[in-house]
């Protein structure tokens, strides 16, 4: 073969090569603070040292917390044991509060597990607002919860608490839209910070729970 046309071929034969690797290098771009995460200014003290917190944001009236919820579940059911992942209510005004007394209502009754995706459902894609105690004892007595069970959480001082304290981590974490991922007090990323996906959303709080793990110097 001419000597010219063999070093042609090997480099023809190289391209893909190339392209495949700089296909992986972009795949592996470090997400930047101030781009597709930021910093919680101050950063809030750490629930633990031994573990990483992440919080997700949400409301049940949201649509993209609905379309979210399909992409997130798998993730949490793979999380390491050293990362703590729980969900906080957002209540940015009084008509949202019902909703979050809902969720901190389920976790006392132990029904978060059944019945928040029935909730999601309920309220995204069969039109029920579920906005006040009554029609939210209605829908849970439907589902198998005793009514007396329910207004008996619901009205706790638990409950009411667990709201204020949503609430002051929704004003620490300065979040101002639903999702959006807390990240052990230190970091904040949501859709619109990685060009409106949620699927990219994940593997930017991955690369934070990292960057906690490393601050805390916690085993990977």
């Amino acid at each position: 073969m001419n000597p010219f046309r063999r070093r042609l071929l090997s480099t023809l034969g190289s391209v893909p090569l190339v392209l495949g690797a700089a296909r992986v290098l972009a795949q592996r771009k470090v997400p930047q603070a101030g781009v597709e995460y930021r910093l919680v200014t101050p950063p809030l003290p750490p629930e633990s040292k031994l573990r990483v917190e992440v919080i997700e944001f949400f409301w049940y009236g949201c649509p993209h917390c609905y379309a979210f919820e399909p992409i997130i579940e798998p993730w949490i059911k793979k999380l390491p044991p050293g990362v703590n992942f729980h969900r906080v209510p957002a209540a940015f005004n009084k008509a949202w509060v019902p909703h979050a007394m809902l969720y901190y209502s389920l976790e006392i009754l132990g029904e978060t597990e059944r019945l928040h995706k029935t909730i999601f459902d309920a309220v995204q894609s069969q039109q029920q607002t579920l906005s006040n105690e009554t029609a939210i004892a209605d829908f849970l007595e439907k589902n198998g919860v005793p009514r007396a069970k329910f207004i008996e959480a619901y009205r706790s001082f638990t409950v009411q608490n667990n709201v204020l304290r949503g609430n002051e981590l929704q004003k620490a974490y300065a979040i101002d839209g639903v999702p959006t991922m807390g990240v052990d007090g230190r970091f904040v990323t949501s859709a619109t910070m990685v060009g409106n996906s949620h699927e990219a959303v994940l593997p930017v709080v991955d690369y934070l729970i990292g960057e906690a793990r490393k601050y805390h110097r916690l085993p990977k």
